[in-house]
């Protein structure tokens, strides 16, 4: 009997995961599961936990570094159209957790609603945007979120509301397993308005990150009161390379993956720079990025 027999739709068996993360690195999923329904989730959920099959969750793979050995349990991306509904009503937007940030702030420009254009250049789902508050020096998600839906690793499904939530520096007290979708606080604004500022958030980062090359986003947090970035430059480490994997000479705190870089490679240089910074200054880094 197949593991998870009636979900042959939904469930691929050792698929590589470099084609969903944005270094194009990384082995296969022992299981790949896209569910396309809430109920799928939480039958999948069942299964899994049944089973004691560890369980990842995906978003847009835009800050996450898989290890090249792949991932022995269950990763699940919630792409299916149940989870990418997107309801505007008088005051707030209501978005699915799979839906791409992007396209969002981009649909807000549209519909004349103002609150996430400081979000302008931020990859990936908003779930994935939820789970770390996504954002930077233009603003993050957390200071919009007026609720957000939930599931737990045992199938349940509850809503937390503003007053319980707590948004910090790429962090969250979210702890269940799933986000399933999030509401967001707006405010009727001139499209054009919207649209300029967009437009300077986007070029202001094309200028001073390296927006086209394969990467997962800023690797190290910033320490308290330092620039990440600022403290690798001046450890010299800019342009450093491992294997495939190089430091950016437009901005340290990146690293950048040619075709034929390994997660070892960059694995290997994110030690290379801790190391480096930790010798020169006696600060610690702490990696931003998420590694499976």
């Amino acid at each position: 009997m197949n593991l998870f027999d009636g979900f042959e739709k939904i469930v691929k068996e050792n698929e590589p995961l470099a084609a969903h993360t944005w270094f194009r690195i990384g082995g296969p999923a022992r299981y790949f599961i896209e569910p396309e329904t809430f109920d799928d989730l939480c039958r999948v959920v069942k299964r899994c936990r049944e089973n004691e099959i560890p369980m990842y969750v995906l978003g847009g793979g835009a800050n996450l570094l898989v290890a090249d050995a792949g991932v022995k349990g269950a990763v699940i991306r919630l792409a299916g159209e149940e989870f990418q509904k997107v309801k505007f009503d008088d005051a707030n937007l209501t978005v699915g957790a799979g839906a791409d940030m992007g396209k969002i702030v981009l649909r807000c420009v549209r519909e004349g609603r103002s609150g996430l254009e400081g979000l302008t250049g931020v990859p990936g789902t908003v779930g994935g945007c939820v789970r770390m508050n996504a954002g930077g020096a233009f603003g993050d998600v957390g200071s919009t979120i007026e609720s957000v839906t939930v599931m737990d690793e045992e199938g349940n499904t509850f809503q937390r509301f503003r007053p319980d939530l707590a948004f910090a520096y790429r962090s969250t007290n979210i702890t269940a397993k799933f986000i399933l979708s999030a509401t967001f606080s707006m405010a009727d604004d001139d499209p054009h308005r919207i649209l300029k500022e967009i437009k300077q958030i986007w070029m202001h980062k094309k200028n001073t990150q390296p927006l086209a090359a394969r990467n997962a986003g800023c690797v190290f947090k910033n320490p308290r009161g330092m620039s990440a970035g600022a403290l690798i430059d001046k450890a010299g480490m800019k342009g450093r390379r491992v294997g495939g994997a190089y430091v950016s000479e437009k901005h340290a705190n990146f690293i950048l993956a040619e075709k034929g870089a390994t997660a070892f490679d960059v694995l290997r240089l994110i030690d290379m720079i801790r190391d480096a910074v930790a010798r020169e200054f006696n600060v610690n880094l702490e990696k931003e990025i998420e590694v499976w």
